[in-house]
């Protein structure tokens, strides 16, 4: 079982992350921020990972901490419950709609952090959600985990719309990377031979 549990503290947030990659797509969400919940469930749901996040921050100055602190709790749990990466597909990518919108996101476990994040959202605001933090979630998430991803909105018109689409096709995306290869039972997917 690709089980663990982060927890880290900081005088701004107080995070505790359990992450199970081989879940079936439950979530215990507490964070603070509505809107930000619902994503990390996306995450949960449709990446088929089991995800209790349990968050106290400082959501009197703003949600930039929470979110961003969030990210990077999130991606060192996923790097422990990745491991070495022997037998994994290694790269995966996903388009989701949702109504309007249409996103596509393409990732990499390559062990090297690296973000483009193409969205022009339509609102500043999503419920309690700002939405330039969510460049900074998978800025957070990115830098922790050794992924490499790429997430262009293709289009939309309706900011709710346009987020959901990015952590679902994420969600998908890291669901296929994280998935055994039958075929590469054991392999390292990589010629330097480490990830």
């Amino acid at each position: 079982m690709r089980q663990v549990e982060v927890t880290r503290n900081t005088l701004e947030t107080r995070i505790t992350v359990r992450l199970n990659l081989d879940g079936a797509g439950q979530s215990k969400l507490a964070t603070g921020i509505g809107f930000f919940d619902h994503m990390l469930d996306q995450i949960a749901r449709h990446g088929l990972i089991d995800l209790d996040v349990q968050c106290e921050g400082d959501l009197h100055i703003d949600g930039h901490h929470t979110v961003e602190d969030v990210g990077i709790t999130i991606g060192q749990a996923f790097a422990k419950a990745v491991g070495d990466k022997k037998g994994l597909t290694r790269y995966g990518h996903a388009y989701v709609p949702l109504d309007e919108a249409l996103s596509r996101v393409v990732l990499d476990l390559s062990g090297r952090p690296g973000l483009e994040l193409h969205c022009d959202f339509t609102a500043g605001m999503i419920g309690g959600l700002d939405t330039q933090l969510v460049y900074e979630f998978f800025q957070g998430f990115v830098n922790h985990a050794g992924v490499t991803l790429h997430i262009d909105n293709l289009r939309g018109r309706n900011a709710h719309h346009q987020c959901e689409t990015i952590f679902k096709a994420f969600a998908r995306a890291l669901r296929m990377a994280t998935t055994e290869d039958p075929r590469a039972a054991g392999m390292m997917p990589s010629t330097k031979g480490s990830l």
